[in-house]
């Protein structure tokens, strides 16, 4: 069984990450590429990056000793749906050398097992965007907010730039003098902590340096609302606590209070040591006193972990996971 080697890919939009490993948890190769996501990048593209981090990761791997493969990408269902695409994926598999068969699963899944064995829990993202989803058996079941900036990710780094920016223009409109966030703000925004003399110029100007980049780019200011969360910024700080809210009222939807099974935590905003991380965790805490709070790790290692289960050689898979999947907690 030692001999045996599984393959698993972390696709996301600006990095691809693989890891080939064996079954007595000897990491063997990891590569990287770009973005591979083929809705954002295309097909082509996308397995282009795919055949790049394939390759790395099996640079001293003798590919027909790989018996099964996953790969984790956001809208995998759209994948699934399209021939062109799926063929690319599949000629860029068959071009690293690989015979054997391999899955697709959504992010959210994979960001799932690279946190824990348990087939039934619940998964709550974070990062640009936010989604919750409900695992079973080691399957996406219900998901809950994942609509996208202009209709919900409640709580994700773009909600928490946005309402940022609206806190401190409504500040502005008042002729109030803007606090050590909205200060922060107007600096990265606009190259200076001064308002004008007519604040109503400085509005102007805010909604113009937002308005002229795309939306999403407003998750950049993030950071600046969880540093100055960490000085106890009183503004930055109700900020958090009105994400966390949303994030665990987004996994509300779909987990059942009292609920004792894990909950894995993943997204930069949740798997760092931040103050909404340790925000979620106490509400979490408070909606499901008994279940274990995890978090996501190396997303590529979860996804091998995926593909070696379904293995017949492999009896006992909680074992596995131990061995493939770093622990994170």
């Amino acid at each position: 069984m030692s001999d045996t080697v599984v393959v698993g890919l972390d696709v996301g939009g600006t990095s691809t990450r693989a890891t080939a490993l064996s079954l007595a948890g000897e990491r063997l190769g990891t590569g990287r590429g770009g973005g591979g996501n083929p809705t954002s990048h295309g097909a082509d593209r996308a397995a282009a990056e795919l055949l790049t981090a394939l390759r790395g990761a099996l640079a001293g791997v003798d590919p027909t000793r790989v018996r099964a493969g996953t790969i984790g990408l956001a809208g995998a269902a759209r994948l699934l749906a399209d021939p062109a695409g799926r063929a690319a994926f599949d000629r860029a598999w068959a071009e690293a050398g690989l015979r054997c068969p391999y899955a697709v699963h959504g992010d959210a899944l994979v960001a799932y097992a690279s946190g824990t064995a348990a087939p039934d829990g619940t998964v709550l993202i974070a990062g640009t965007g936010a989604i919750a989803a409900q695992v079973r058996d080691l399957r996406l079941d219900r998901v809950a907010d994942g609509h996208g900036w202009l209709l919900g990710d409640a709580g994700s780094g773009f909600w928490l730039g946005r309402e940022a920016v609206r806190r401190l223009l409504a500040i502005l409109d008042s002729a109030a003098a803007p606090g050590p966030l909205g200060r922060r703000l107007l600096t990265e925004l606009l190259g200076t902590a001064e308002v004008a003399e007519r604040s109503r110029n400085t509005v102007d100007a805010l909604i113009q340096a937002v308005t002229r980049r795309p939306p999403v780019e407003l998750a950049r200011l993030a950071p600046l609302v969880v540093a100055a969360a960490v000085e106890g910024e009183p503004e930055a700080v109700a900020l958090i606590e009105r994400a966390a809210a949303h994030l665990v009222d987004s996994a509300g939807r779909i987990r059942p209070d009292g609920a004792a099974t894990p909950i894995v935590l993943g997204g930069g905003l949740l798997t760092g040591d931040t103050p909404l991380a340790a925000a979620v965790r106490t509400e979490a805490h408070r909606h499901w006193p008994d279940a274990p709070v995890r978090l996501a790790g190396d997303g590529a290692a979860g996804a091998a972990w995926l593909a070696a289960r379904e293995l017949p050689e492999v009896t006992d898979p909680v074992a596995l996971h131990a061995l493939l999947v770093p622990a994170t907690d």
